[in-house]
C-alpha cells in the first residue's frame, strides 16, 4: 500500500538519483488524451484521496517528466477527477515571487506541485505569453492570461497551500486549471489566431 510519505520519498529518490528522467518501477507511464477527446471537454469531478489517487498521482509525475511538460491534468490522462501536478522547478528564476500561505518560499521547497479540487483568483493586469498543451501536439500560441494569480490549493495530506505568484508558474496553474473546466488553450486564443 502507498501512502504520502512513501511516493514522495519514491518520487524524490528516483529523481535525485536519476541524471535524466525520473523512472521507477511503481510508475507508470500513461498515454496522454489527445485533442478531440470528449473527456478533455467536460468538467471534472472533485477529489476523494484514496491509495488510487496516490497511484494516479505517481503516474502522472512520471508522465509529465517523460512528456518533457511543465504540468499534467488528470483529464490529460483519462481520469475526469481535479487532480494536477506542475513542475516548473527547471528555471527558478521564471516568477519574481511566490508565497506560500503568506510566507516567501524557494520554489524548489514546493516541486512538484500537487493538489486537488483547486480555486483561483487573478490579478488585473494581463500578459501574453507562449504556451503548448501536452494534449495537442505541436501547436504553440501566445495566450492572454492575467500576470498574477492567487491560489487555493488542497493538497492530498487534507492541508490547505495559499499560493501567490506570476510569471511561468502563475500561466501553468491557469492552464492546468482550465484543463479541470474542460477548456484548451486554443479555445482562449483570439478568432484571428484559431484560423
Amino acid at each position: 500500500v502507498m501512502n504520502l510519505y512513501s511516493l514522495g520519498f519514491i518520487f524524490r529518490l528516483t529523481l535525485k538519483n536519476s541524471p535524466t528522467k525520473a523512472f521507477h518501477p511503481l510508475f507508470m507511464i500513461r498515454q496522454i488524451t489527445q485533442y478531440g477527446h470528449p473527456i478533455l471537454r467536460q468538467r471534472c469531478r472533485e477529489v476523494v484521496v484514496n491509495d488510487e489517487i496516490l497511484e494516479l498521482v505517481a503516474d502522472m509525475l512520471e508522465t509529465m517528466i517523460d512528456a518533457n511538460g511543465i504540468g499534467l491534468a488528470a483529464p490529460q490522462v483519462g481520469e475526469d477527477i481535479r487532480l494536477v501536478v506542475i513542475d516548473v522547478s527547471h528555471d527558478p528564476e521564471c516568477v519574481s515571487y511566490l508565497r506560500v500561505n503568506g510566507d516567501d518560499v524557494d520554489m524548489k521547497s514546493i516541486m512538484p506541485l500537487i493538489f486537488i479540487n483547486p480555486e483561483l483568483e487573478f490579478g488585473q493586469a494581463k500578459e501574453f505569453g507562449m504556451e503548448g498543451c501536452l494534449s495537442i501536439r505541436g501547436i504553440r500560441a501566445e495566450v492572454r492570461r492575467p500576470e498574477e494569480v492567487r491560489a487555493s490549493l488542497p493538497q492530498l495530506d487534507g492541508s490547505m497551500m495559499i499560493l501567490e505568484t506570476d510569471g511561468l508558474l502563475a500561466r501553468a496553474l491557469q492552464h492546468e486549471i482550465d484543463h479541470l473546466n474542460g477548456v484548451l488553450f486554443v479555445d482562449r486564443l483570439p478568432a484571428v489566431a484559431k484560423v
